[in-house]
């Protein structure tokens, strides 16, 4: 094939942005790793940054793995109405929904006591 599928290159620029995502959310994690256990003054806080680098790693596989599923959808000139990876990026959302929903949790948790 010696012409782009897609000149305006979308399916790359998601990919990126996804990728984007993953970085950011390792970014948290790891900073949650360092400052939860010193906050709550217990270890067992450690565990959520765990769970949140495992996330990211998760959001990063997923996302090139439906990124290459498109690019072969667009490569073989096939149907694309079917494009492949909806379930994907609504568990990705699903799961940046509930990390920010667990963040707004423990800052409430850590300011309520303050609050009294």
């Amino acid at each position: 094939m010696t012409q782009l599928f897609d000149p305006g290159l979308q399916p790359e620029r998601t990919e990126l942005a996804w990728r984007r995502t993953a970085l950011a959310f390792a970014v948290g994690s790891l900073v949650a790793l360092r400052l939860l256990p010193a906050a709550f003054e217990n270890g067992w806080w450690s565990l959520a940054g765990v769970a949140g680098l495992a996330a990211s790693a998760l959001v990063w596989v997923m996302a090139r793995s439906r990124s290459r599923a498109v690019n072969s959808v667009l490569a073989a000139d096939g149907d694309h109405a079917s494009m492949p990876g909806a379930g994907v990026l609504a568990t990705l959302m699903g799961l940046a929904i509930a990390a920010g929903l667990a963040g707004v949790a423990i800052v409430v948790a850590v300011s309520l006591p303050s609050l009294f």
